[in-house]
């Protein structure tokens, strides 16, 4: 089942990796979608491989839109069911996040110098 969700990203779990039983490498990393309805859901989405980089673009806070697959499977008589995702864009004009802190320098404008012996009063009352 393929569907698209849209919603603000307001979690970022950590990445996973590690290898399979091929000998593979692998990459997860998870995140958290709030929904934009009148009553917001949760879902925890889950991309794999070069997928996880494009993440890295996103940042909590960020609307985006995700395409997923839901599949469930069974394992000793219990049912789990994975939300993966496969495409994700930001919505609208909304520029691209980066997880770094950015950087930021304050310029604070000079404070006004008013002496009491001012002849001219600008108020306009």
């Amino acid at each position: 089942m393929a569907l698209d969700v849209t919603g603000k990203i307001i979690l970022l779990l950590p990445e996973t990796s590690g290898q399979s039983k091929a000998g593979k490498p692998w990459v997860k990393q998870e995140f958290v979608l709030e929904t934009q309805e009148q009553y917001p859901r949760k879902i925890c989405i889950g991309l794999m491989g070069d997928k996880v980089q494009e993440l890295k673009k996103y940042g909590v806070g960020m609307e985006v839109k995700v395409s997923l697959n839901i599949e469930s499977r069974e394992y000793n008589g219990k049912w789990y069911t994975n939300v993966n995702g496969w495409k994700i864009e930001a919505l609208g004009n909304a520029p691209s996040y980066s997880n770094q802190a950015p950087e930021t320098t304050f310029h604070a404008d000079p404070e006004p110098q008013f002496t009491p012996d001012s002849t001219t009063d600008d108020l306009p009352f």
